[in-house]
Order: structure tokens, then sequence, then C-alpha cells
């Protein structure tokens, strides 16, 4: 498979997600902007896929990593972080969604596990987003970051060059 054919565009997101169910595969997925891609996201990623039989990416569009990011991000555009992350072999499938939150994603998507980071609680953690997940059935695991890995640290280390 080429990692080209593992980007879901919105409109097929049902129809991919039927498939999966209807092989009775049990559906994780994850969201985020992933703009440069870095140890703590592929261990983060690789310890998600071991939940479930796939796992799905929802990744932030341009505009809305600007305004949960700030001016200057993201640094990759979008089509470029989707097709990266395509390309990772504990990736089943990534969707650019173009909202800062995921609860129109999770809608769509109906995760059996829906996987955020560490630095979340159920209580801190959206709570519309929370109820899509919950709602359709599916459960909400939180897996730990890896201590000091973050794109964040990585563009001021860069702007100290």
């Amino acid at each position: 498979m080429q990692f080209r054919d593992k980007i879901i565009a919105w409109d097929d997101l049902p129809a991919w997600r039927a498939a999966l169910r209807g092989a009775g595969k049990k559906l994780v997925v994850t969201n985020g902007c992933f703009d440069i891609l870095h140890l703590g996201h592929v261990t983060y990623l690789e310890n998600a896929r071991n939940l479930g039989d796939a796992l799905l990416i929802g990744v932030n569009g341009d505009g809305a990593v600007r305004g949960l990011k700030g001016a200057g991000r993201p640094v990759n555009s979008e089509t470029d972080r989707a097709s990266v992350l395509a390309a990772l072999q504990s990736v089943d499938g990534v969707c650019i969604f173009p909202d800062p939150a995921a609860t129109k994603f999770l809608a769509a998507a109906r995760p059996d596990i829906y996987v955020k980071g560490g630095d979340y609680t159920l209580d801190t953690l959206n709570q519309d987003e929370r109820r899509a997940v919950e709602s359709a059935g599916g459960k909400i695991v939180l897996v730990p970051f890896v201590p000091g890995k973050s794109t964040t640290g990585l563009l001021e280390k860069i702007s100290r060059l």
C-alpha cells in the first residue's frame, strides 16, 4: 500500500469507518496538529495503535492550527503533515478536518477507543469531544507523553541556533 492511499477524504470517512466495523476491527482514533513529527509523536502513535486493530488520525487543518498555535504555525502544510503521518507503519488512516476541536471528526469516525495525551484528564478533555465518543459507545484512553519531546520545544531550540 502507498501512503497516499491512507489519506481519507472527509466525505469518504463514514464509508471507511463502516468497512472497518463490518470487518469486526476495533478502531483507535486520535487527533492533533502533528506539525513537526518527533519521537514523542511516534511513540504516542505506536502506543495508541497497540490498543486496537486500526489507527485513524485526525489532523487539524492549517486554519485551525493557526488559531490554536498562533502566527507562523503550522510549519508544515496540512497535506504534508497528513502525508508524513500516513507513511508511518502504525497508522492506518489520516483524515484532515477544519475545526480546532475534534467534535465533528469524532462523530464521523465513531471510535471504539479515543486516545489523548497524558497532559489531559477526563475532566480537562473537551467535554463535547468526550460526549461524541461516549455517546457512540467508545471509551477514552489517556496515553503518557515522552517527557521533553514537543514541537514547541523543537521550535524553541531551532530559534536559538
